[in-house]
């Protein structure tokens, strides 16, 4: 019985270190941008990936740890010192399926003219101002939208989900 309880205690010393190690290696994930952040959440947000909410909520969650949030219709994951054509990302949203759309969007910590000139810059794509307006939408042709978040901007691609077939 008591060769028992030391090897309970040994095992559950040991658990306790494997977790503590899987936390300190989550925390290096979150602090250290993912080599793939920019092929895939980059171009999902430039609308040249298929948008599959539960691929990319999945993805997150891998590299970023469970989502600090849930509202407005997604999932918001901070994304610590992440960047994405030269410009500070802090925050990757994804929706869930209470909308008919499905959404992968970003905050960037640059007005959309910087972030806009920034995407040009790397990947080639224009985004133009859809009105004359103080704050307009810019919309690229392949569908993504850049848009003024406070004094940041918000990239994001929408996807119409059309609902399943009847049987």
């Amino acid at each position: 019985m008591a060769v028992q309880a030391v090897m309970l205690r040994r095992c559950a010393g040991l658990l306790a270190l494997a977790l503590s190690l899987a936390g300190a290696a989550r925390a290096q994930t979150q602090d250290k941008q993912p080599s793939t952040f920019g092929p895939v959440i980059g171009a999902a947000l430039l609308c040249h990936d298929h948008l599959d909410n539960a691929y990319f909520y999945s993805w997150l969650t891998t590299h970023f740890g469970p989502p600090y949030k849930h509202t407005g219709g997604a999932y918001w994951f901070r994304t610590g010192d992440a960047t994405l054509w030269g410009a500070p990302v802090t925050e990757v949203m994804v929706s869930d399926d209470t909308s008919e759309w499905v959404f992968v969007g970003a905050v960037a910590d640059v007005p959309p003219d910087e972030l806009e000139q920034a995407v040009n810059k790397a990947a080639g794509v224009r985004h133009v101002a859809a009105n004359a307006s103080a704050y307009p939408l810019r919309i690229s042709t392949p569908g993504s939208t850049i848009a003024y978040y406070n004094a940041k901007s918000k990239i994001y691609c929408a996807k119409f989900k059309p609902l399943p077939p009847r049987r």
